[in-house]
């Protein structure tokens, strides 16, 4: 019998405190709920879930950016819904005055209503907000741009290669109240196609012109719309030309951006075209003779159809973010269950290994003082 060292103390102590550590790692993940607290737990698994976490938390994020823009294109709708009712006022209006039993009195009165409507369209253009960002602008439309003042793009289809398109000289005539009568090349021939930003020629079907708006129009969605500056312009015998080939760049840019994913580039661009009177052809329009009643029929149905085509556009973004909200959803609730599996902790088996450890630490301190007690047995022998 020794009592210098104890070993059989040691070995009890050393099984006491692999042990009392067991049971503090497992008490820790009871108090927790997570069965990776640090690095050391499992460093692949603590890798993985800080990384879902984050995933997580962006989606969760990317949620709410959808449904604001949700509720963007729902103001924005409303807004235009108004417009719609505005222009079928106005439309009601321009019948009325084309019908040759009313005198110019009567027609003079039918257009000051008609104006203020009008004017009312440019005014909810002008203030429609959503968070103290004008949304029918053209804040949020695409932007176009030319190499000459002589000419400005003012709208362009939706879908259209983005690039510089280049035309030639073109050559315009007007009459006296400054307004397009005919729009050619230089040389006076029809204008037929544009180079686009590829290089390649596309074939322009229609060319037709209002006031001082020209629109070029071809096959698969292809519209541009470009207000011509006549004094910008070069005087050419009895019409005016530009002073160089025409390069339109359609940037692309210039729509609103939604960021509906976790990930760069997961956006959605939100494209709002301006409502405003010029926009929508009605600039110039009156009711003040009945010719120009007759020819106001015409502008508010073009007018209408041009507000509609706006509205679809937007219900189509509207039925797009509802679909994004509601993958986003499932695409969090899927990798919750993932990060859940990995981070949290069986409750159940860790209780039966926290109890299994409880009795094997009361054991091993039982057995310490047993052990302890050990060397003394050896007065015996001093006695």
């Amino acid at each position: 019998m020794i009592i210098n060292y104890n070993v059989s103390s040691m070995i009890a102590n050393n099984a006491l405190a692999r042990n009392d550590s067991a049971l503090s790692k497992s008490l820790e993940r009871l108090s927790s709920g997570y069965k990776i607290n640090h690095a050391k737990d499992n460093a692949a698994g603590l890798a993985m879930s800080r990384r879902m976490n984050a995933q997580l938390k962006g989606l969760d994020v990317a949620g709410d950016n959808a449904n604001d823009g949700i509720s963007i294109v729902e103001i924005a709708d409303g807004a235009m819904s108004e417009v719609h009712d505005i222009l079928q006022r106005m439309n009601e209006l321009a019948v009325k005055s084309s019908n040759g039993t009313l005198s110019d009195e009567d027609r003079s009165m039918i257009d000051e209503e008609l104006q203020a409507l009008n004017d009312e369209i440019e005014r909810i253009g002008e203030t429609t907000q959503f968070n103290g960002q004008n949304l029918l602008d053209g804040s949020f439309d695409l932007k176009g741009y030319t190499n000459t003042e002589a000419v400005s793009v003012d709208y362009h289809q939706e879908g259209m290669k983005y690039g510089e398109y280049t035309l030639g000289v073109i050559r315009a005539e007007f009459d006296q109240d400054g307004f397009l009568t005919k729009v050619t090349n230089e040389d006076g021939s029809k204008i037929e196609s544009i180079t686009d930003p590829d290089g390649k020629t596309v074939k322009i079907d229609k060319v037709s012109f209002r006031y001082d708006e020209v629109t070029l129009s071809g096959k698969d969605g292809f519209e541009i719309k470009m207000t011509l500056n006549k004094d910008a312009m070069t005087a050419d015998g009895t019409g005016y030309k530009t002073d160089k080939n025409l390069q339109l760049n359609l940037t692309g840019i210039g729509s609103m951006t939604l960021q509906i994913g976790a990930n760069e580039d997961q956006t959605l661009e939100l494209r709002m075209p301006p409502i405003t009177k010029k926009n929508l052809g009605l600039s110039h329009t009156d009711v003040l003779t009945e010719e120009s009643a007759n020819a106001a029929i015409d502008e508010i149905a073009d007018a209408i159809s041009f507000v509609s085509s706006i509205r679809s556009s937007l219900g189509a973004y509207q039925n797009r973010l509802e679909h994004t909200t509601t993958n986003l959803d499932v695409t969090s609730e899927n990798m919750t269950s993932a990060y859940s599996r990995i981070m949290d902790v069986d409750m159940a088996t860790e209780m039966t290994k926290y109890s299994s450890l409880q009795v094997i630490s009361q054991a091993a301190t039982s057995m310490l003082a047993q052990a302890n007690e050990r060397p003394s047995q050896v007065l015996q022998l001093l006695q």
